[in-house]
């Protein structure tokens, strides 16, 4: 077969855009063009190249192991930062939930499943609900735009607000021994707290005792400063919950970190900022500054202790992080530094545009903090299972 229909072939299966798979390759400013050459036969890679491709996500990293102590599924599942820890304890996803189609995508190439699509459309009934495999553990990541300060604030009133609701209706059918809800810190104070109080009414109602906590990535060893609400929960039908019991949440680590962990060495120069774009931070940013107001881009470099918050807007303008460089202007991170920045390990292959994999990266969660939450979820469930 000839190399370009090979690379063709290759591109098909994986589902791929010409640009989603140049960028996942690391081919650089003019890799589309590039590929799309390769695949009309107007030119050929070498080798080395043609290997590189043959060879890309040939094998499923985070393929389902046998013999698993517990079953779990993964709502709002984004790319599987939740699942990954919980399946490293001995899980087994069952179930999965996710509407973006982009974050399909990135889920089936690393986990070998696709997910099921809009959640509202497995909850609209009854016999719906019990189609789900029983489970034990419930995780979600439930869409944090309602209650973050990058968005509107709207709650309730905004539609995905009522997604907790689509979460509340599978665990009153369901009844699994515990779960596992995670959410931006802003949750806590929204609505002066009254939407997080609806929240944990409505789960206790269910017959759950609930805590909750506010973790922040950098204390557990990550170099981003990513503050989270995360809800535990357990079935007191199913757990034998103490009187005057309270959640262990993991102590923080106090780990020294430092950006240099996550950085790359050979970075291609389509990540470095035009001076159009870094002429427009510097100005906005005094701005901001003559306001007397602290908004504006945000330089680290490899000694940093730890990073901004990366946020799903990152893919606009890196405005958030941004890294120097000696002589030139600053640049993104690029999507691998993302992955490290959220702690997905190095074997999670990143399938999609460098626009796609920002926003999946920026909306996913730091891995080592669900790794020592997980951990404890798993050791309470087992302890005080009646």
């Amino acid at each position: 077969m000839s190399t370009n229909i090979l690379i063709k072939e290759k591109r098909n299966k994986l589902g791929l855009t010409q640009k989603d798979f140049s960028d996942a390759l690391g081919m650089g400013r003019n890799g589309e063009r590039t590929l799309r050459r390769w695949e009309n036969g107007e030119s050929s890679p070498s080798n080395i190249e043609l290997n590189h491709v043959l060879n890309f996500a040939s094998e499923v990293p985070f393929e389902k192991k046998k013999d698993m102590r517990f079953k779990f599924i993964d709502l709002f599942a984004g790319i599987g930062g939740i699942r990954i820890p919980f399946q490293e304890l001995g899980g087994e996803c069952v179930f999965t939930s996710e509407w973006d189609k982009f974050s399909q995508k990135t889920y089936r190439i690393n986990f070998g499943e696709e997910p099921s699509g809009d959640i509202t459309k497995i909850t609209d009934t009854k016999e719906h609900i019990e189609q789900i495999p029983d489970f034990d553990v419930l995780l979600a990541g439930f869409p944090c735009q309602p209650f973050s300060q990058a968005g509107l604030k709207k709650g309730f009133a905004d539609t995905r607000g009522t997604l907790f609701f689509e979460i509340e209706r599978i665990i009153e059918k369901k009844k699994p021994k515990a779960f596992l809800l995670e959410n931006v810190k802003q949750l806590r104070g929204h609505d002066k707290g009254r939407t997080l109080k609806v929240i944990l009414q409505h789960l206790v109602a269910l017959g759950y005792f609930v805590d909750y906590s506010v973790l922040r990535a950098a204390d557990y060893g990550v170099p981003q400063n990513r503050e989270r609400i995360y809800i535990v929960g357990f079935d007191k039908k199913q757990i034998d919950i103490p009187s005057h019991y309270s959640f262990p949440y993991p102590q923080p680590t106090h780990e020294i970190t430092r950006v240099g962990s996550i950085l790359e060495t050979n970075v291609d120069e389509k990540y470095t900022i035009s001076d159009k774009l870094w002429e427009g931070h510097l100005r906005r940013k005094k701005e901001h500054q003559e306001k007397g107001n602290g908004f504006g881009f945000s330089l680290v470099n490899a000694d940093s202790e730890y990073t901004n918050t990366i946020s799903a807007r990152y893919y606009k303008d890196g405005s958030e992080i941004l890294v120097e460089q000696e002589g030139l202007n600053p640049r993104k991170l690029t999507p691998r530094e993302c992955a490290r920045l959220q702690g997905f390990p190095e074997e999670f292959i990143i399938p999609v545009s460098d626009t796609q994999a920002y926003k999946q990266f920026g909306n996913s969660v730091a891995i080592p903090v669900i790794r020592a939450v997980a951990k404890q979820v798993i050791s309470e469930m087992n302890r005080l299972k009646k």
